[in-house]
């Protein structure tokens, strides 16, 4: 297989085309960004912690049944993906507040939820990601009505896969972010990535943020707290 045109670059990764129509050559970037792009750096290693990260996730998600479009992880920062068209909405699944949904409501970082939360988001930089809704959704033609009682059913289980695995390594998995996209046949998949990057981790006895928080609030050991994620759900911080 070879590696051709770049198709897209986004904030943490590259895609290109490959010699095989039906497949995406994806490279982690060791790029970090929050607050819609205002806040930049780089973070040596991300991009190969991300990368293996999302691919023990994703494995395991296959496993348990959950289609998406990982295939293959190919080097330190790349792998081959399904190729897939992006559903242009972000799915935000929430057990506990934190974050954008804290300040909203008024809550306490850290107040679990009376029952998990699921929320949309139109995937548009230039708009900065606005929250919507069905009604939204149905009008800018983003998704059909079945299509999105897909997108939270597949969200919903999951949530649930990866609570439980996640809890026998000591991590509550307080909030993340999943996308999901249409294979040529038609079928909705989980698509994109499974990273610190895209969730909420807190360690389970000392709440410490093992994640992109990091980052986005200047608490420092953004790596090391990626290495952790990493080395708790089994992989090797050598990688």
């Amino acid at each position: 297989m070879e590696k051709l045109e770049q198709l897209y670059e986004g904030k943490a990764k590259k895609v290109f085309k490959t010699s095989e129509p039906e497949k995406y050559w994806i490279e982690y970037k060791d790029d970090a960004t929050a607050f819609n792009g205002e806040k930049k750096a780089r973070i040596a290693g991300k991009g190969t912690l991300n990368n293996e990260i999302s691919a023990i996730f994703l494995s395991m998600l296959k496993e348990k049944g959950v289609e998406n479009h990982f295939i293959k992880k190919i080097s330190a920062t790349e792998q081959i993906v399904q190729q897939v068209e992006i559903i242009p909405i972000e799915v935000v699944i929430r057990n506990i507040a934190a974050g954008s949904m804290a300040k909203r409501l008024g809550w306490d970082e850290g107040k679990e939820l009376p029952k998990t939360i699921v929320e949309f988001y139109y995937k548009n930089d230039e708009l900065g990601d606005p929250m919507i809704n069905n009604d939204h959704i149905d009008i800018l033609g983003l998704a059909a009505e079945q299509e999105l009682v897909e997108i939270r059913k597949q969200a919903l289980k999951i949530n649930e896969i990866l609570k439980e695995f996640l809890q026998n390594k000591n991590i509550i998995l307080v909030d993340f972010k999943l996308e999901f996209g249409k294979i040529p046949a038609g079928t909705i998949i989980l698509a994109d990535e499974i990273s610190p990057d895209t969730c909420r981790f807190w360690d389970a006895d000392t709440m410490k943020k093992l994640d992109k928080d990091r980052f986005r609030r200047d608490l420092g050991s953004v790596e090391e707290a990626y290495q952790e994620i990493l080395r708790r759900i089994g992989g090797s911080v050598n990688v």
